[in-house]
């Protein structure tokens, strides 16, 4: 990690959790104006910070998020998801995992939710390689033991 990178850390860090739990995962957040066609974005601002999502799809998707510190692109992360069994629901799928990326952690890497969470017949799993600046990771939701979805990760520092 380089000196800039190892000085912005803690901030970007901080600055990570606030936006996984004012976007995606919030309920009560609001999707912003698309930037592409048939895309769903979020967009979210803390001080000289500001967090772009943007994906597309619904069962199967792909997306990215983008980190900006004053006005320059600092941090991002790809990802590509998809659910493993027909019978799980959009909503009943969707719920459970808004519901373990609200979940309060302290991991390093803030980029999805904690290592695991489980509710009932419901488990969620994230495993990441590395560190923020620079990280591969799966994240899988199991139902009754059985992986039914599952996400590939990928990002790090733009700087």
């Amino acid at each position: 990690m380089t000196k800039k990178q190892e000085e912005i850390l803690k901030d970007l860090t901080d600055f990570l959790h606030l936006a996984n739990k004012n976007t995606f995962a919030n309920a009560d957040a609001k999707k912003t104006t698309s930037l592409r066609p048939e895309s769903s974005d979020y967009h979210f601002e803390d001080g000289d910070f500001i967090y772009h999502d943007t994906y597309f799809g619904n069962r199967d998707f792909i997306g990215e998020e983008i980190v900006y510190h004053k006005e320059k692109p600092l941090w991002g992360m790809n990802y590509f998801g998809v659910t493993l069994n027909e019978n799980i629901t959009n909503d009943e799928l969707g719920s459970f995992l808004e519901k373990s990326i609200m979940q309060e952690y302290k991991d390093i890497i803030p980029v999805r939710g904690p290592k695991e969470f489980t509710d009932g017949k419901w488990e969620y799993k994230f495993i990441v390689n590395g560190g923020l600046d620079r990280f591969s990771g799966t994240e899988e939701i199991l139902f009754k033991g059985s992986v039914v979805y599952r996400l590939s990760v990928q990002g790090g520092f733009l700087i």
